[in-house]
């Protein structure tokens, strides 16, 4: 038993743990790249632009900085250069005027040579000459030394980096073996003599920043320009996508032909291929559906015709009065099934718009006239006027006739069932004067009306209006709203008041189309 109590609780996490990771799948954004990693409730999906133009700009500008500090860093070494060749040969011209007197070294500078180690009208230049026991031969005094690892070989001049009296410096010094400066006066024994010359870097700074500008400055044009470039670059890369999407937009709601994969850029060509592949599932899908509809139209609507037959039938013969009314209300019943189930029907054609329907130029004043002429022994039965008005030139649209037509019947169907006995209905088609480019559909009645705050709702399907008398089933409106959608076009309800009797008043419902023009009529 023990076992049975901590294995069952096993098998359950795991199928937990099963059920979560079917729906992290599940939920999983299938356009993110595979190192991104996003939780369900937080998952934005980012531009395929934004993320391109950020990996490619990133790096632009984080190598920009490094840039910079490398071209400083050149520059400085650029700028160096000259300038030591010089501080060099000064140094050499300084070491050739030591001289061994009495054993002493001396330091003899022409006027010239002194002339020429001070003229600087820019950098503060200075030197030292410092004797085999440190003392000063000539020169500043308070120059700072090198370390005694750092001294040269003599012949060989160095450099290095140093400060003096708070000034930065570079220091060219050197080393120079003069005989005759040992005891005993010896020529064969010598002792090194410190040589240095030193300048500041005000001219260094200088050429270097003036380096630094000459590169630095056009990157601030090159970068925006590059920046322009690669956005320029990146919205042409991205246009075979856009074009694709506008194609894709532009197709009427029944074109299910395939995309032309051929003319399609590489990367893409996948997308597009798949994206066939679906459309012509979709179309196999639609085709079982409208079979479906079919099939489901004469399998249902003819056993309800049937048991409507034979329930009249079975009223003419001598039957009770009890018996009479069952059968009455199995015809009534049988008849609203029926109707229902059209409804029904021609609900899902209208909700599904990509079925293949096919449009084409309907003369609107027709269609009206005939289907006002099939709801004229319904109106007279109620004892109803029916009327029908319409403007004295054609009025064409871009529709499916058999789903106008169907919209139309429903508007009057409702108009006759929820107005009383004696009542007036109008059908009008009429053009707009403040926009020659649209026709409206008009069924006006003497009915009950419909509140405003009702009216988002009647559209809805198996809606109806609490207390409203009437057999309706709750669907006309909301198949007049989706083939009015199918085609465009929108639906408006609204009060209405005879001028002629303004104590008679209604309801209007008011479908506009988009007008089609021929070529030669076009306003």
């Amino acid at each position: 038993m023990a076992s049975h109590a901590t294995t069952e609780p096993h098998r359950k996490t795991e199928a937990n743990a099963d059920s979560d990771a079917e729906r992290d799948a599940r939920y999983a954004n299938p356009f993110a790249p595979p190192d991104e990693l996003e939780p369900d409730d937080e998952a934005h999906p980012r531009s395929l632009f934004g993320e391109i133009l950020d990996w490619m700009l990133a790096p632009l500008l984080l190598l920009w900085p490094m840039s910079i500090a490398v071209t400083y860093l050149v520059a400085k070494s650029i700028a160096n250069g000259p300038f030591d060749r010089a501080l060099e040969a000064d140094a050499y011209v300084l070491a050739r005027q030591i001289q061994p007197v009495n054993g002493v070294a001396e330091l003899r500078l022409p006027d010239a040579t002194r002339d020429f180690l001070r003229a600087d009208n820019v950098d503060r230049v200075f030197f030292q000459v410092l004797g085999t026991r440190g003392e000063l031969v000539g020169g500043d005094r308070d120059m700072p030394l090198p370390h005694d690892d750092d001294r040269p070989q003599p012949g060989i001049v160095e450099f290095r980096d140093d400060v003096l009296r708070g000034n930065d410096i570079r220091v060219a010094y050197t080393t120079v073996d003069v005989p005759g400066l040992a005891p005993g006066r010896d020529p064969d024994i010598t002792q090194p003599v410190l040589v240095q010359v030193a300048e500041t870097l005000d001219k260094r700074s200088q050429l270097a920043n003036d380096i630094i500008k000459g590169v630095i400055l056009p990157q601030f044009v090159i970068l925006p320009l590059a920046i322009i470039l690669v956005w320029f670059g990146l919205s042409r890369g991205l246009a075979p996508l856009h074009a694709l999407q506008s194609n894709i937009r532009a197709r009427r709601p029944d074109d299910l032909s395939p995309l032309e994969a051929g003319r399609a850029p590489p990367e893409i060509a996948p997308l597009v291929a798949s994206f066939n592949d679906l459309l012509t599932r979709l179309e196999q899908n639609m085709e079982f559906q409208k079979r479906f509809i079919a099939d489901a139209a004469h399998q249902m609507k003819t056993p309800l015709a049937g048991l409507r037959m034979q329930a009249e039938l079975a009223m003419r013969q001598d039957v009770s009065t009890e018996v009479q009314r069952s059968l009455e209300q199995i015809a009534t019943s049988s008849e609203h099934a029926a109707r229902l189930v059209t409804q029904l029907l021609a609900l899902a054609r209208a909700e599904n718009r990509a079925t293949g329907q096919i449009f084409s130029r309907i003369e609107l004043t027709t269609l009206a006239r005939l289907a006002v002429r099939d709801w004229v022994q319904a109106a007279l039965a109620k004892r109803m006027d029916l009327g029908y008005e319409e403007p004295p030139f054609p009025v064409d649209v871009e529709g499916n006739v058999v789903m106008l037509r169907e919209m139309l019947s429903n508007l009057i169907d409702n108009a006759i069932r929820y107005t009383p006995a004696g009542g007036r209905i109008t059908v009008r088609v009429r053009t707009d004067d403040d926009d020659l480019d649209l026709v409206h559909l008009e069924v006006e009645d003497t009915g009950p009306g419909i509140p405003a705050a009702e009216r988002g709702r009647v559209v809805e399907r198996f809606y109806r209006i609490l207390g409203r008398e009437g057999d309706g089933s709750g669907l006309g409106l909301a198949i007049v709203k989706e083939i009015a959608a199918m085609h465009g076009g929108a639906l408006v309800i609204e009060d209405h008041v005879y001028q002629e009797s303004p104590r008679l008043t209604g309801t209007l419902v008011r479908v506009s189309l988009q007008r089609v023009f021929p070529a030669r009529d076009k306003p």
